[in-house]
């Protein structure tokens, strides 16, 4: 069995059938009702307030199910040491008390072994939990990791300060007429703290709170508008896919992904998982949420891409304006210069790096490129012979060009230039290491920090650009590249790749032969038309995805049409700037690499994966 998807150029250009189909929700989605879950209640005596430099002298818990207690565990501490006065006078356990008590090696395991496979409940639960995992560490038990229920939190939830001065267990056992007054001693505040969960989670019922699984949200409210609206993710599939959150008139308000199950990545905006405030904003307003069911994770991932890129939802952050990211062009004229464009054009002798993520990364690559070549950096087009009366600017006089605009240089001379930033671009980064390098060395030795920062965020959006464009490059220029991945159940991920944009993809299972379906793939698969490399003929990310699914390993290239191949040397290698550096150190004899670590943060940039 198999299934095979083609993938179109436009997504939404079909509506989405929203009608759904009734599921039937598996007893592990419904959840533990309350009152068959077991809880037990406890409350520790100690001599201080830290579990660092303080000791438990008694611990009391009664284990509830249903409103019907099961049992109770009680006993004195030895904590090792005198009880301090203070705590003597709050809670009547004195030094004397605890002569002869077992130590907590001897209690720890006992209580344990009580509270297994049980909710624990504590009134200011970190106190209490943060005393008994200190214990287990020092004794050597590993903690069981119980789910923990404070009261005090669930308190915050429900009870307001016209009903109750503060959250106290004293002030809550008052208000809901505890059968037991706390009196700082252990089982007396844990059998109170029993009668004040009880009445607590009494009131929580009609806020939907009555399985074990909505006390994760509990504690943390999530709005009652939004909580309401959870009955939207009701009719999603449990797969792989895409989903559009769409608000009134069908506006798409955000586009997300999920490579597991749909259902329940939507359940979770509507619980405290979520806590973006522009994202609560959008479930406010969203009246319906349309699934986009994928047969592979990887085919999720690129229609969530191409569907930000076409509706440009409100609510989405990234990869809106894949069109507007920008390049770093070597021009195409007689002296050619660097530049910062939005397009890559055919163009013969040009070379781009790229795309950027900002204008400003790309910038810091241009600014890389002028640090290690003598490349002119006037934005004029430049006659083949300079006119008479015509003057060099500064960089001229510095050395750092060779005035091809006054006659200083001929096309000739001038092209061997030209010759090395075009293969440092496309290519061999070495040179513009080897630059930044130097000069970092110099800039760290007279402590001018800031600076080389900066000369260090040059080399990194070189890097980058470079590795982006050397790594995209060959997908755009590849008519069209088969692959397979093994999944978890042992069948086949089958992905059909033309000109760096994925065009149709399938899945088969570990019975069925693969070959017949790659066939119908090809045959089917969305028509691409080669575009300008070293731009592909889908989003940036969408081919970054693609690349980096094809260097993840067990993928297996079943066919390529063209050539497939990187450069030996070239940036992939390093795209970290200080590992750039070391590897450039480690070439010369004797000079170890200089530490970066010290520099300020790096700008942000374009990240880029690495390929071996």
């Amino acid at each position: 069995m198999s299934t095979v998807r083609r993938l179109r150029p436009v997504w939404a250009d079909a509506s989405v059938d929203v009608s759904g189909t009734p599921v039937q929700p598996s007893l592990d989605e419904v959840g533990t009702p309350l009152s068959d879950v077991t809880f037990v209640v406890v409350d520790l005596e100690t001599t201080g307030g830290t579990p660092a430099d303080c000791a438990i002298t008694e611990i009391g818990a009664v284990k509830v199910r249903g409103g019907e207690v099961l049992g109770e565990f009680q006993t004195l501490v030895d904590p090792g040491g005198p009880v301090p006065p203070f705590i003597q006078v709050l809670t009547g356990i004195t030094t004397t008390m605890l002569v002869g008590a077992p130590r907590i090696e001897e209690v720890l395991p006992a209580f344990l072994e009580f509270s297994r496979d049980a909710v624990l409940v504590a009134h200011n639960a970190p106190f209490d939990i943060g005393f008994l995992k200190a214990a287990a560490a020092r004794t050597g038990h590993p903690w069981p990791g119980n789910r923990v229920v404070d009261t005090v939190r669930l308190a915050r939830r429900v009870v307001t300060r016209d009903e109750a001065p503060n959250h106290k267990l004293s002030s809550l056992a008052a208000l809901f007429g505890a059968s037991v007054t706390p009196n700082h001693r252990a089982l007396s505040d844990a059998r109170a703290t029993v009668d004040v969960l009880h009445a607590l989670l009494s009131r929580m019922a009609p806020l939907g709170i009555t399985h074990l699984e909505d006390l994760a949200t509990a504690t943390d409210p999530v709005p009652g508008e939004v909580r309401r609206k959870r009955t939207l993710a009701d009719h999603l599939p449990d797969s792989p896919g895409v989903y559009l959150f769409r608000g009134p008139g069908d506006e798409v308000l955000y586009v997300g992904t999920s490579t597991t199950s749909l259902r329940r990545r939507v359940r979770s905006y509507f619980t405290s998982a979520e806590k973006r405030g522009r994202i609560l904003e959008m479930v406010r307003i969203a009246e319906r949420v349309d699934p986009v069911p994928c047969a592979t994770p990887l085919e999720a991932r690129v229609r969530e891409l191409r569907l930000i890129a076409e509706h440009a939802p409100r609510y989405n952050r990234r990869s809106r304006n894949p069109e507007r990211m920008p390049w770093v062009r070597l021009t195409s004229e007689p002296f050619p210069r660097l530049s910062v464009v939005r397009e890559v054009r055919d163009e013969e002798g040009a070379a781009y790096l790229g795309p950027f993520g900002t204008s400003r990364s790309a910038t810091l690559a241009v600014e890389a490129l002028h640090e290690a070549f003598e490349i002119r950096q006037c934005t004029r087009r430049l006659p083949l012979v300079a006119p008479a009366g015509s003057s060099a600017c500064v960089l001229a006089d510095m050395g750092r060009c060779g005035a091809p605009c006054i006659g200083g240089q001929s096309v000739p001379d001038y092209a061997d230039v030209v010759a090395r930033v075009r293969a440092a671009m496309l290519a061999d980064p070495a040179p513009v290491v080897a630059a930044h390098a130097a000069r970092l060395e110099a800039l760290v030795d007279q402590q001018r920090y800031e600076e080389a920062g900066t000369v260090r965020d040059r080399l990194g959006a070189y890097l980058r650009g470079a590795a982006r464009a050397q790594r995209m490059d060959p997908l755009a220029r590849c008519p069209e590249l088969v692959a397979a991945g093994r999944t978890l159940d042992g069948g086949w991920e089958l992905v059909l790749v033309r000109h760096g944009r994925l065009a149709a993809t399938a899945r088969v299972d570990r019975r069925t032969d693969p070959r017949p379906v790659i066939e119908t793939l090809r045959a089917t698969a969305e028509h691409v038309p080669a575009p300008v490399a070293p731009a592909t003929a889908a989003h940036p990310e969408e081919t970054d995805l693609i690349a980096d699914w094809l260097d993840r390993p067990g993928v297996r290239l079943v066919e390529v049409v063209g050539t497939l191949a990187y450069p030996v040397r070239s940036a992939l290698s390093d795209v970290d700037p200080a590992a750039a550096v070391a590897s450039h150190a480690r070439l010369l004899v004797g000079a170890p690499p200089r530490p970066l670590s010290t520099l300020p943060a790096p700008v942000s940039g374009t990240a880029v994966g690495r390929t071996a």
